[in-house]
């Protein structure tokens, strides 16, 4: 979904943020709902501005999100409204996977103490634990759907286009379905079996949440759910920074689907970003395992040998991803240009392929292991970043580092003023990194796009001249680009024709940019947006054009359509909607993909192609073709009851009924069974570090998480005495981030001017600590020292039987700036999730002391 549509819910639930003071700009939509009526729902450890202006704040202890959203599916399929078929059967029929009927190999955790069938665990010790730090994988072949009546599958043809027999190759029988939903492994009947044990009693001892108002938070949302109601859920970072942080997310989307809450206004899973363009880092991807548009990065260690070979394992026939050649075979047209060729594979040998997980994690455990040369550091502080010692000797042993920001941050000055510097652990003499620091310009100090939380494009323009020698984040890419393509220009040696053959033609036609140096914004856009390659002024209306056999060119597909034509940058659109008409702001800047501002908007409209209710209309048939409010997310002239083409790929594979276009089955998945790696439904797992045993299952955390076993990142017992409160970070709206833009600001660190502890009264009574004492939290990690703010905002949690106390810090401080204080990442661990590679920063054990 997207933010403005929360104005439509009839309900707002908020957990894993505090989206009034983390997201302050999109919070004004719950505002406006909540004016019409919306029930509000803060769902949060702690009693925070969203808490304040919530219906209902239910508390819960962090790191047991799952338990608490499993507890809502078990209320949902136990309700009689739901079994009256108040709610949406046919919803869930039709557009989930409830049908599907699941292979009997399967077991699930409640038949294996906790755990899924195919768990394979390493022998404990570092030397026999991979790079990428799994403790345990799953081999995921038990998890599959049970197949109709085996056909052999087609030897695939030769390489090249058009790729239409290689995709068609890949067919296999659909699964077998009963909708009923009565056959014992129908996806529905496993996830009523895997949440049965997910009761309101277990919910309040699992999370410590009362029983009373986890019941008045169900209520809320099934009482606005349904074909004239919806009801919509936001997350931020606090459901992401989990090691089972996907799983939590899916978990909401397994509910969600269960109440209709899907594609239509007013509902969705909101994923809330906290930076301009965070969103746009991850379709132009900074990541290291995707390349444009979501396509997985070429590998080393899968069978991507080829062109040929990548496409037989990344491309799905069914659904819209059967489109993969198209979009892979226009993306190394944009890479290399007229060298890539049919001949060559489109240049496919001259990409780069990874070699394991090269995410921020495991890349500072290689640096400390001395396996990194250098780095570039731009836009981030990871001095003060997750475990920040480890972090620093990771830095310590690099032999260059090029730090570009608007401020020395502690990154650039780590080898100065750093804890091991002023204790005295470390010299600065004896830091052989080179550091090199190249002053930015300021976001407002060049013109470009931003990406934001709803996937929408949005152009700004220059508005000053950047200071002295401060450049852009684009120059230092674009001069990095030029310079080494002229570093290799005469190279004979293969490994370097990726470099030769890169198109780069981005140099500003102004003269005062070329003579700095910049690039030009516009030419990237295009280049991404795409053209036809004969013809680069003609470009591409949308991703509809593409071709596999290089007759167009276009960098990121999911782009394809902000720039139609070469005067037409549907970016800079500022026009609202005409006041108190229903839309979805259509021509305020581009929202990817085609524009789309709700996803799968097929799934607001019933079998027929009508509305569930002209109350939460949104897009419908109108007899010829699809309409509505936004751009319909369906084949244009796909009528709503045709049906699927036999043996066909793509969309002609499915019906008119099955919304979800990008998926296989063209249905919502409830399980999952592929794509994740640590199971395929959600399960409630202990954080790595806990206070407590695990009261669900005899499975403490997740079988299969990340853990990088080094000195200093050692990792407290369950339940151990020396460490027996919950820790938990969190943002405040005065600050950002490390703080490294917001405390070089004298009227923000006026606001916000020294770093504090929150603690309830209940353990500072316990501790003799008084409000604005010193005291001192450790970890295993680690120790630091801050002010204590004892606040009822805290409360103590009953677990299991047991209380169990919270504190909470923020994480924007550190040793530079016009402020400083400690960094509250001084104690967290390097350890994370199986799927992404992110960390466990919202749930972890301290102690806390009073006095420093």
């Amino acid at each position: 979904m997207y933010p403005r549509s929360m104005a439509d819910s009839d309900c707002i639930v908020i957990q894993g943020s505090n989206m009034a003071e983390c997201h302050p700009v999109a919070f004004r939509w719950p505002m406006q709902a909540k004016l019409k009526g919306a029930k509000l729902i803060h769902v949060d450890p702690r009693f925070t501005r969203t808490s304040a202006v919530a219906d209902i704040h239910a508390p819960i202890r962090a790191g047991s999100d799952v338990a608490f959203l499993g507890g809502l599916i078990h209320y949902v399929l136990e309700s009689e409204r739901w079994k009256a078929d108040l709610f949406f059967k046919e919803f869930v029929v039709n557009y989930t996977n409830a049908a599907m009927i699941v292979g009997d190999a399967l077991k699930d955790t409640e038949d294996a103490d906790g755990v899924f069938s195919g768990l394979m665990q390493y022998a404990p010790g570092i030397k026999e634990w991979p790079l990428d730090g799994f403790v345990g994988q799953y081999d995921t072949r038990t998890w599959q759907y049970g197949e109709a009546p085996a056909r052999p599958r087609a030897t695939p043809p030769p390489a090249g286009p058009p790729f239409d027999p290689l995709v068609r190759s890949l067919l296999t029988p659909p699964p077998r379905r009963d909708e009923t939903l009565q056959h014992p492994r129908t996806v529905f009947q496993i996830v009523k079996r895997h949440f049965g044990r997910y009761t309101p009693e277990m919910v309040e001892r699992v999370t410590g949440c009362p029983k009373e108002t986890f019941r008045e938070v169900a209520e809320a949302i099934l009482a606005n759910s349904g074909r004239d109601r919806t009801t919509s859920f936001a997350y931020a970072v606090a459901w992401t920074q989990h090691t089972n942080g996907p799983q939590t997310i899916g978990c909401c989307a397994l509910l969600q689907l269960l109440l209709g809450n899907v594609g239509r206004p007013g509902a969705g899973v909101m994923a809330l970003r906290g930076h301009a363009s965070i969103q746009g880092s991850t379709d132009i991807p900074t990541l290291y395992h995707s390349i444009h548009g979501y396509m997985n990065h070429p590998s080393a260690l899968k069978p991507h040998d080829s062109l040929r070979d990548w496409l037989l394992t990344e491309t799905t026939p069914r659904g819209y991803w059967a489109n993969t050649p198209k979009f892979m075979v226009s993306y190394l047209k944009s890479m290399y240009g007229a060298a890539a060729t049919k001949e060559n594979d489109f240049g496919y040998d001259w990409h780069p392929k990874i070699i394991g997980d090269h995410s921020h994690l495991p890349m500072f455990v290689a640096m400390n292991e001395g396996r990194v040369k250098g780095m570039l550091c731009v836009g981030q502080n990871p001095a003060t970043s997750l475990n920040a010692s480890v972090e620093r000797k990771g830095l310590a042993r690099l032999e260059w580092l090029v730090v570009k920001d608007n401020w020395l941050t502690e990154t650039a000055t780590f080898w100065q003023n750093s804890p091991e510097i002023t204790s005295g652990q470390l010299r600065s003499q004896d830091v052989q990194t080179e550091v090199f620091f190249f002053p930015s310009a300021q976001v407002a100090e060049y013109e470009g796009s931003f990406t934001n939380t709803q996937r929408m494009l949005q152009w700004h323009s220059k508005a000053a001249e950047p200071p002295g020698d401060c450049r852009t984040d684009l120059w230092l890419t674009h001069q990095l680009a030029t310079r080494l393509k002229k570093l290799f220009a005469e190279s004979t040696l293969p490994r370097d024709r990726g470099f030769k053959n890169l198109v780069w033609d981005y140099d500003s036609d102004d003269p005062h940019e070329r003579e700095r140096g910049e690039p030009d914004a516009v030419k990237i856009l295009k280049e991404i947006n795409g053209h036809y390659t004969d013809d680069p002024s003609r470009h591409l209306a949308g991703f509809g054009d593409l071709k596999d056999d290089g007759s167009t060119t276009c960098a990121s597909w999911i782009y394809c359509g902000v720039f139609p034509s070469p005067d037409a940058n549907l970016a800079a659109r500022k026009q609202p909607d005409p006041p108190n008409i229903p839309g979805a702001q259509l021509q305020w800047g581009w929202a990817w993909p085609a524009n789309r501002r709700v996803l799968y908007n097929r799934a607001s409209a019933d079998l027929q192609g009508k509305p569930w209710s002209e109350r939460k209309k949104w897009v419908w048939w109108d007899g010829a073709k699809w309409t509505g409010y936004d751009v319909p997310d369906f084949a244009p002239n796909k009528a709503p009851l045709s049906k699927a083409t036999p043996n066909a790929i793509g969309l002609d594979a499915l019906s008119g009924s099955e919304p979800f276009i990008m998926k296989s089955d063209g249905v919502g998945w409830l399980y999952v069974p592929s794509g994740l790696v640590d199971g395929p439904l959600p399960v409630h797992y202990e954080p790595a570090e806990s206070p407590v045993r695990n009261p669900l299952y005899r499975q403490q955390s997740s079988p299969v998480l990340k853990y990088w076993k080094l000195a200093g990142n050692e990792l407290a017992s369950t339940a151990d005495p020396r460490f027996p409160y919950i820790l938990t970070t969190y943002r405040l709206t005065e600050h950002y981030l490390s703080g490294a833009m917001s405390r070089w600001n004298p009227w923000l660190t006026e606001l916000q001017p020294e770093f504090f502890v929150e603690i309830s009264p209940e353990l500072a009574a316990e501790k003799g600590i008084g409000n604005t004492d010193w005291i001192t939290v450790s970890t295993p990690r680690g120790r630091i020292r801050g002010k204590a703010l004892v606040t009822r905002r805290l409360r103590p949690f009953t677990i299991d039987g047991r209380t169990v106390h919270h504190v909470g810090m923020p994480f924007h401080w550190g040793y530079q700036g016009l402020v400083t204080g400690d960094a509250a990442n001084e104690l967290t661990a390097l350890v994370a999730d199986p799927n992404v590679s992110i960390h466990e920063g919202k749930a972890f054990v301290c102690n806390v002391e009073k006095g420093s």
